[in-house]
């Protein structure tokens, strides 16, 4: 295979990444909350959280996690919107030894109840305004430890009682639940104060974070990300910015207005935003779009990946040209298409082009992308990463000549490690020399960009 696409790197692109330099998520995690302790890392409703504030919080959550007696590698749930809790859960799971388990809080009753069985989800951590979805599949599960969070909890004194009063009496978004014996999030976090977090010896290869999708049949698998996989797609993703945000003297501030339990928002914000030292502004319901821009108003932001139609709905609200976009570099576009339209409007308003990209949760998840530094939209998703290889396939699985469409087929060190408990679907997208065949039919330019034409299979939901 040539690797056409290196002719349209940019200027001193590395064409890989070493992934050697880390042995675990854990290694890079606690390296930055070292090295970055007195930054801001998130945001949440005016409330900050330092780097340091994470360490500690997620150091008590592990400890806590572990008094549990679960065995290594266990699989722990977390079912909430992008809150304070959510980057304190992320770490401490990771960092007790535990894998993590991302689950949509907005799932109902028989989804959740699949994926936790599926996933033999042992733990969860949980906002209590999804609770009753919880309780109703609780007994045919195999839960044995809850931690149940609120809104207001992590923004501290009359503010956070506040808001927990209009959440839960005003606006009544917590419907009744009972579930007698779970730990509120802040106990758990008190009691973990008095133990030990026990150092675990996780390897590169051991799972860190089972995401789930429909994939191509529609029933919902378990796609397993190792701890090599998602940090080998932070090296990409950092190359892959470094020509347009350069030697920024500036903190990074990423907008994470996609939900963290999906994973384009899991590693463009979350886990990249920790490798880089950035502040991320969660923003826990993007569909309140003035609320959304009421945030925005507040700071200098540097990146907003974002999907077409969150970018469609910024747009069309009449208090988004207000903004201050003079920081803009990079708007990152995923999940779905972006349309020509969109980004000419965008452009018009920001300054700044859409960035589209491509990848799948079986890709933790970015495969290819346009150039960072690019100003003008290609409708393409772009070059494959560093390390990274596309072939395009006819359904014999060989290469089709340049120009000709067929199935996309991505390989590379982000690739996971197959599905959860499901080796037959596992062996239905992997080749024998290691090339995970996506579902999506494309066509290669000479130049190494791939344009999307077709889906292979329909998914029925």
């Amino acid at each position: 295979m040539e690797k056409i696409w290196l002719k349209s790197y940019p200027p001193g692109m590395p064409t890989e990444v070493d992934t050697t330099q880390y042995r675990s998520l854990v290694q890079l995690l606690e390296e930055s909350f070292h090295k970055f302790a007195d930054r801001n890392a998130y945001v949440c409703m005016d409330k900050f959280l330092t780097y340091a504030e994470v360490d500690a919080h997620s150091k008590r959550l592990g400890a806590w996690l572990q008094s549990r007696a679960m065995k290594q590698g266990a699989r722990v749930g977390i079912m909430l919107p992008n809150v304070l809790q959510y980057p304190i859960a992320i770490a401490a799971i990771l960092r007790a030894g535990y894998t993590v388990v991302n689950v949509n809080p907005l799932y109902t009753p028989r989804e959740l109840e699949h994926q936790l069985n599926d996933s033999g989800c042992e733990a969860i951590i949980i906002l209590e305004n999804f609770a009753t979805t919880l309780e109703q599949v609780l007994p045919r599960t195999q839960i044995k430890h809850i931690v149940v969070g609120s809104i207001g909890e992590m923004l501290g004194g009359p503010k956070g009682m506040l808001v927990n009063f209009v959440v839960r009496n005003v606006k009544r978004l917590v419907p009744p639940f009972s579930l007698p014996n779970a730990v509120r999030f802040k106990d758990a976090l008190s009691q973990g104060g008095g133990m030990k977090l026990t150092p675990v010896e996780v390897q590169r290869d051991d799972p860190a974070f089972l995401q789930y999708t429909g994939g191509t049949t529609g029933v919902a698998k378990g796609a397993v990300l190792t701890h090599n996989n998602v940090i080998a797609n932070l090296l990409q993703s950092e190359a892959w910015a470094n020509p347009a945000l350069g030697a920024m003297s500036e903190q990074v501030v990423i907008v994470a207005a996609l939900p963290l339990y999906h994973i384009f928002a899991l590693t463009a914000c979350a886990m990249w935003g920790t490798r880089i030292g950035a502040l991320n502004i969660l923003i826990p319901n993007p569909r309140d779009i003035g609320g959304f821009i009421k945030e925005l108003a507040k700071y200098r932001f540097h990146m907003l990946p974002a999907v077409n139609t969150l970018y469609n709905a910024l747009l069309n609200h009449a208090d988004f040209v207000h903004l201050d976009f003079s920081a803009l570099k990079i708007c990152n576009g995923g999940g779905m298409a972006v349309q020509q339209s969109v980004n000419d409007r965008w452009r018009k308003v920001t300054g700044i082009s859409i960035v589209e990209g491509y990848g799948l949760s079986e890709t933790s998840p970015v495969a290819t992308c346009n150039r960072a530094d690019i100003a003008t939209f290609t409708g393409t998703i772009g070059l494959p990463m560093p390390s990274t290889d596309i072939a395009i396939l006819d359904d014999d699985g060989n290469e089709v000549p340049i120009g000709q469409p067929g199935e996309i087929a991505i390989r590379g060190p982000q690739v996971m490690a197959g599905y959860w408990n499901r080796p037959d679907e596992t062996a239905k997208v992997m080749t024998a020399d290691g090339f995970f065949k996506s579902g999506d039919v494309g066509v290669m330019d000479e130049n190494g960009y791939t344009r999307i034409v077709d889906r292979k299979k329909d998914m029925i939901l």
